[in-house]
Order: C-alpha cells, then sequence, then structure tokens
C-alpha cells in the first residue's frame, strides 16, 4: 500500500464517527474525493457523495458507511460519574477497563470506563458478564455540577485508541467496522482517475448503517442507481473459536470476499468474479442466505429495485477496539472495484435470465 493510502487510513481510524455524529469525517472524506472526482456533495444527512462521469446515463453507486459503533450518555449522577448506553452493537465484554473520549460540545474529554475491582467481588459475581448500566465513566470530576460544566447527557462516546501496523501486512484498530469500506470506496475514486469510465460512478460514505442501513436508503434515494455495490467487512474465520460451518470460510491476506445469495443480483456477481479472474485478482466467496446487515441490502431495495452486491474486506474481533485486517486486502478490493469499472458495459442488463 502506497503511504498516501496508508496515511489516509490512519486519519480516517483517528477521527470518532458514531452513527449519528459523522459530520466530522466529512470534509476529510470530501478533500481526499476532490483530487479524482467531477463533483462532491454532502447531504442533510451526512452522506459525501463523489462523483466521476455524472452526464452518463448509467449510475453505478459504491458505498462504503462511515460510522462506527459507540456509547451515548445517558445520566450524569451527583458524583459526577457518567452513565451510558450503546450505539449500534457494543460488546460490554470488551469494553470494560478502556480509555475513551466524550465528545463534548467544547470538544474531546477525556475519561476511562469503570467498574468493581475483581477484588471486591462477590464470588458469585465474577465470571459473570456485566450489564452496560452497572458501568460507567470516571472524568475525574469532583461533583455533578464539576461534570457538567465539561459534558453533557446525548453526548457521544468512542474508545480511544487508534492504528496499529502488526506482522504480515496487518493493521489493528477501532472502526475498521467500516472506515474499511469508505477507505474502498475513496480508493477506487483515486485509481479511476485519468482512466475512460463509461458509466456514472457515484462513490459514498454512508452514515448511519449501526443503527439501520439509513444513509444507504436515503443516498440510494437520491442517486438511483442501475447497479450498487456496497463495501463492508466480513467474519473472517482464521482465528481461535471461529466456526467456517456457520460464517463460510475467509481468511485475511486471501483477498476481498465476494457473496453469493438474495441480497446478490446474479448477474453482477458473476460478473464481478469475472472481472477478479480477468485481472488476477485474488478474491474468496461466502454464502448470504438471507438479506445482509449491510448496504446493500437497503440499496437493492431502493425504489423499483437496483442489482445489487457486496464487496467485503475480511475482519477479526468486528465490533472490538481491536479489529485486525489485511491491507492487502483493502488494496484488492479497491483494485477489483476500479478494473469492474473500467470494464463495465452500460449495455449490460442485469434481470436474471435475461
Amino acid at each position: 500500500m502506497q503511504k498516501d493510502s496508508l496515511d489516509f487510513l490512519r486519519q480516517l481510524i483517528g477521527i470518532a464517527s458514531p452513527s449519528g455524529f459523522e459530520w466530522g469525517i466529512q470534509e476529510v472524506l470530501k478533500r481526499r474525493m476532490r483530487a479524482t472526482c467531477d463533483e462532491i456533495r454532502a447531504d442533510v444527512h451526512g452522506n459525501v457523495i463523489g462523483v466521476i462521469n455524472p452526464q452518463a446515463k448509467v449510475r453505478v453507486m459504491l458505498s462504503g458507511h462511515c460510522d462506527e459503533i459507540g456509547l451515548m450518555i445517558m445520566h450524569i449522577d451527583d458524583r459526577g460519574y457518567l452513565y451510558f448506553s450503546s450505539v449500534g452493537g457494543v460488546d460490554t465484554a470488551v469494553i470494560s477497563g478502556q480509555r475513551v473520549k466524550v465528545h463534548a460540545a467544547g470538544g474531546a474529554v477525556f475519561g476511562v470506563i469503570g467498574r468493581k475491582p475483581i477484588h471486591l467481588l462477590e464470588q458469585e459475581e465474577r465470571g459473570k458478564p456485566v450489564k452496560m448500566h452497572e458501568l460507567f465513566i470516571d472524568i475525574g470530576a469532583k461533583k455533578k455540577k464539576e461534570a457538567e460544566r465539561h459534558v453533557a447527557v446525548g453526548d457521544y462516546v468512542t474508545i480511544d485508541v487508534g492504528l496499529e501496523v502488526m506482522m504480515n501486512n496487518l493493521v489493528a484498530g477501532r472502526g475498521f467496522d467500516d472506515r474499511a469500506g469508505a477507505f474502498v470506496v475513496t480508493e477506487t475514486l483515486r485509481r479511476l482517475k485519468g482512466r475512460k469510465v463509461k458509466v456514472g460512478v457515484y462513490g459514498v460514505t454512508s452514515v448511519q448503517e449501526e443503527i439501520g442501513l439509513r444513509g444507504a436508503q436515503t443516498s440510494a434515494f437520491s442517486i438511483d442507481p442501475h447497479v450498487g455495490i456496497a463495501v463492508d467487512v466480513g467474519f473472517a474465520s482464521d482465528f481461535p473459536g471461529s466456526d467456517p460451518k456457520r460464517t463460510g470460510e475467509c481468511h485475511l491476506g486471501k483477498g476481498p470476499t465476494l457473496h453469493r445469495g438474495p441480497n446478490i443480483n446474479p448477474v453482477l456477481g458473476r460478473l464481478l468474479e469475472a472481472t477478479a479472474k480477468k485481472r488476477k485478482i485474488p478474491f474468496q466467496v461466502t454464502a448470504e442466505p438471507r438479506a445482509t446487515g449491510t448496504d446493500a441490502n437497503a440499496i437493492q431495495v431502493n425504489r423499483a429495485g437496483v442489482a445489487a452486491a457486496l464487496l467485503s474486506v475480511p475482519n477479526r474481533y468486528m465490533h472490538t477496539p481491536v479489529e485486525v485486517i489485511s491491507l492487502d486486502d483493502l488494496d484488492n478490493a479497491s483494485k477489483l472495484l476500479a478494473e469492474f469499472l473500467v470494464d463495465f458495459d452500460p449495455a449490460q442488463k442485469f434481470i436474471p435470465g435475461m
């Protein structure tokens, strides 16, 4: 991966963007798209849309959501401790003891998620899963009024970790679900610079996927695409405790994953696989026997229906602060999409069997 691209990925991971709080990431995404797109816009929902070849009659939408899971302050007690609830699917087992940032009106406030030490737990309490309402954030305040001078009910909270490079071209960090997808979409637009494309390409960094695919729904309605490809992360099966019998077999570093199932237009799915084989781009395949919990679901049922597909970046430890992905898989995902778009024939029909 180019140093410039890795720096951009690190920048994306460093920006807090829980669902409903994506505004801070918009300018970074727009700056990245500016060098490659003919048009760039952001809508009232928070989606950023970069367009190449906007005059084309056939429109292809790429969507990678830029929001992440997080927390929200629900209550401040008399001693200044903050109680919270989840924004998206947060596992309480992995957030206890974490460093956090409370994103307040006056700027980020550092805190830690505390709980009773193991030494003080009764025997019957040990080993039991902690409930979210039993956890709290300590920002160092002595009382409620002092805490309220810095934070407020309704403020968003994110785990305070960034990106770290590991062995074998792997990286770890929070929020790869789905900064990986937003990154692949913007990298695809970059790869298309100076190349002839016969269709309109609409690269969307969508919002609020973690609470119901909401940004994909509104942006797809606006764009009215003929083809839509969601880029997200998928469950890797190459770590202890995973079960490929349930999720399919998927390994980091062996290429992005293409999917087969009712959420995937079969014609589009075959074309993506054919492009990967033609360009000798490594890829994996997993089955999706029902609607996926990704932007591909919302895009497929937009208006009168869209030919949809899903491209996934294999991810270990999803929805934890230590998600792990491969930089090689990111590169190959954007390469596959770029080559697919260069080869795309606007006359292609996507009605199965015709």
